[in-house]
């Protein structure tokens, strides 16, 4: 009896054994899984930086130049641009070539227009404010005509579609990025009206940080000269008979030797409105080959 209840326990312990051993290996197993789906989501979590997927981003002056190349940058980081801008054919073929987007007709010193429009926007987390116009002329050469109707566009119609977007912007925590000038922060011969105007745009940016801070982020941009139709008007109107020579002269004004890319504005303009640059609001960044260093 006492040697079978010795067999009896000597095939007991065995299984015992077994059964430890199969509850520390479903054990490494849990804790194996666990430590797989940990990795999983961190990885999942891990985003590349520049991404605007799931944002609604609204770019004025939208069809051409900078405003352009900042709607092709912005949809290929994922935003849903709504390109407006007063052009309807360079807008609606533009809006053809990008995933999302859609075209608002828009003329940014019509308040009502204005009004209707972006409030009309069933969201919105980016507003880029690129709409404006240029002036050559000092003080004297300068009209009360002309001179108002770049502070029409270049002031007021900034101020009415910020101040109509800014509802919904507050709603998605968004950015504002402001495409400036570095004529307005220094003096530029013979740009009288112009460097008022974006001297203002200046101003308006840093006000506006300042009062939403923590809310709403908002930059602005100034550019040197960049290549773009906007020069080439500049061009054909003021110097048709010597174009090559003063787009030359307009190469060699920025210290590295060339005119900047749209392109170039743009890809500022994204990282301005990307989380990485959460931190970033009342800046106003030169992209001007040096200009404003020499």
């Amino acid at each position: 009896m006492v040697a079978q209840r010795a067999d009896s326990g000597s095939t007991d312990h065995p299984s015992v054994a077994s059964r430890g051993l199969q509850e520390t290996h479903q054990l490494d197993r849990r804790q194996t899984d666990r430590l797989s789906y940990s990795l999983a989501l961190q990885f999942c979590l891990m985003k590349t930086p520049f991404r605007l997927d799931g944002r609604r981003a609204l770019v004025t002056g939208g069809a051409s130049g900078i405003g352009e190349a900042t709607c092709r940058t912005l949809a290929a980081a994922g935003a849903a641009v709504v390109i407006a801008d007063v052009d309807r054919e360079r807008a609606h073929a533009l809006a053809t070539e990008l995933t999302g987007a859609q075209v608002l007709i828009l003329d940014i010193t019509d308040e009502e227009k204005v009004n209707a429009g972006v409030g009309g926007l069933a969201s919105l987390d980016i507003l880029v404010n690129n709409a404006g116009i240029g002036l050559v002329g000092g003080i004297e050469e300068t009209s009360r005509t002309d001179f108002e109707k770049l502070l029409r566009v270049n002031v007021e119609g900034m101020f009415l579609v910020t101040r109509a977007a800014m509802p919904k912007l507050l709603e998605s925590h968004g950015s504002i990025v402001n495409i400036g000038s570095v004529a307005g922060l220094i003096g530029v011969k013979r740009r009288f009206a112009y460097c008022a105007t974006k001297g203002a745009v200046v101003a308006l940016t840093r006000q506006l940080a300042v009062d939403y801070a923590g809310r709403v982020r908002v930059n602005c941009i100034c550019p040197g000269t960049i290549e773009t139709p906007f020069v080439e008007g500049y061009l054909e109107k003021f110097h048709k008979h010597e174009k090559d020579k003063v787009r030359a002269e307009l190469h060699a004004r920025q210290p590295i030797g060339r005119m900047g890319r749209p392109d170039e504005i743009a890809s500022m303009a994204l990282y301005l409105c990307s989380d990485e640059a959460a931190f970033v609001t009342g800046s106003t960044p030169t992209i001007d080959g040096g200009w404003t260093a020499a």
